[in-house]
C-alpha cells in the first residue's frame, strides 16, 4: 500500500500548520481536522523525530515547522509518518533480497522496481509548498 491514514493525517496537519501564524497542538488539529487524538499524536512525534516539525511546550505551545515548505518533500514527511519509504508493492526493493527466494526468476520484478522509482522521483520532487 503506498500511502496509508498516517500519510494522510500528516499531510494534512501540515497543510494545517503552515496555514497558521501560532504553533498548533495536538487538541486542536484532532478537533479541527476530525482526527483521533491519540493516533495523530503518535504521528506528529514521528515528525517531530524526524525533523519536519518542531515541538514547543507549554500553554501557547504546539508545533511548527522545522524547514521552509519548499525544503519540506512528500516523500520525506511521507517516510516519516509511515516510517518507511512507502511502496507501490510489498515487493522487495532488491531482485536478490526476495522474501520469497525466487527473485531471480520473477518476471514483473523489473515492472514493479521501475515503477517504484518513478514513484519516489515525483514524491521527491513534490514539496509541501506545491500543495498548500
Amino acid at each position: 500500500m503506498l500511502l496509508t491514514k498516517k500519510s494522510e493525517y500528516a499531510l494534512l496537519s501540515l497543510v494545517s500548520i503552515t496555514k497558521s501564524d501560532k504553533p498548533k497542538n495536538v487538541d486542536l488539529l484532532s478537533k479541527e481536522l476530525n482526527i483521533p487524538k491519540s493516533f495523530l499524536a503518535k504521528i506528529m512525534q514521528s515528525l517531530a523525530k524526524h525533523n519536519i516539525v518542531i515541538s514547543q511546550r507549554g500553554v501557547n505551545g504546539g508545533f511548527t515547522l522545522a524547514k521552509a515548505t519548499k525544503d519540506l518533500t512528500i516523500l520525506e514527511i511521507t517516510t516519516a509518518a509511515e516510517e518507511k519509504i512507502p511502496t507501490v508493492f510489498e515487493c522487495s526493493p532488491s531482485i536478490h533480497s526476495c522474501p520469497s527466494d525466487v527473485g531471480n526468476q520473477c518476471t514483473i520484478w523489473p515492472l514493479l522496481s521501475n515503477l517504484q522509482g518513478k514513484v519516489n522521483t515525483f514524491l521527491e520532487e513534490l514539496t509541501l509548498e506545491d500543495i498548500t
